[in-house]
């Protein structure tokens, strides 16, 4: 074995400081740092040192306390992955929204696209598990807002059921239509099979604070494997 467990073959490949070890015979580093980025260690360190004893573990005790709370509130509307002997789990948690895909064609990626149309950025999609979404409140949220959370993704497993009892159908439902953007909900022309309120509107906090998409679905993959940079040509810099 090579150095910290690694296999022979594959130490050529681990980082090394470019100013000691450096050997263009083989692989490039991969970071001026030995280790990665020196900088991440400045910022740990002065939030650590801002924040103190006490603090640091109130801040852990409250956002363990707020994914429990959100955990308890979805549990009966979501599988949840992963809970801990007693039920519970630590300051973040898994839902399993595999479970959609046979009888409604949803998927994770429809309910994150839907979480723009009530104002919120999805959190973590198919990581660490493919087709969930991990749910990681921090310390510093309030009741009231894990409340319009927890709202929003019981009124989107509404919306979910109204596919899978055949009020909407498989391929043209709020989910799979969203985000909805100003220029769509706002055009003469309405296509849709619900109405303009519940694609922008689909709950009544929601029209005090609209948050409106720029741009609606996009092919993800497609842009993932078609890179492309918007930057000048490299022989405009030459002058």
């Amino acid at each position: 074995m090579g150095p910290i467990g690694v296999v022979e073959k594959l130490v050529k490949y681990l980082p090394r400081n470019i100013f000691e070890d450096y050997d263009d015979s083989n692989i490039t580093p991969v970071s001026s740092a030995p280790y990665g980025s020196a900088s991440i260690l400045a910022i740990s360190y002065s939030y650590i040192s801002m924040m103190g004893g006490n603090a640091l573990k109130k801040a852990t005790e409250l956002s363990i306390l707020n994914a429990n709370y959100i955990r308890s509130r979805l549990q009966d509307h979501y599988q949840v992955l992963y809970k801990g002997i007693n039920g519970t789990s630590a300051h973040e948690f898994i839902i399993d929204c595999r479970e959609f895909k046979s009888d409604t064609d949803v998927e994770v990626e429809d309910i994150a696209k839907r979480l723009m149309d009530y104002g919120y950025h999805a959190p973590t999609v198919s990581f660490p598990v493919p087709g969930t979404m991990m749910i990681e409140p921090t310390e510093s949220e309030t009741k009231a807002e894990l409340d319009k959370f927890c709202d929003v993704m019981i009124e989107i497993r509404n919306e979910i059921e109204e596919i899978r009892n055949g009020t909407y159908d498989k391929e043209n439902n709020v989910l799979k239509n969203s985000p909805h953007t100003a220029s769509v909900v706002t055009a003469s022309s309405w296509i849709f099979p619900y109405t303009r309120e519940k694609a922008a509107y689909p709950l009544d906090f929601v029209s005090s604070n609209k948050f409106w998409p720029s741009v609606g679905r996009i092919d993800n993959a497609h842009g993932d494997r078609n890179l492309f940079c918007s930057c000048i040509p490299l022989e405009e810099y030459s002058s």
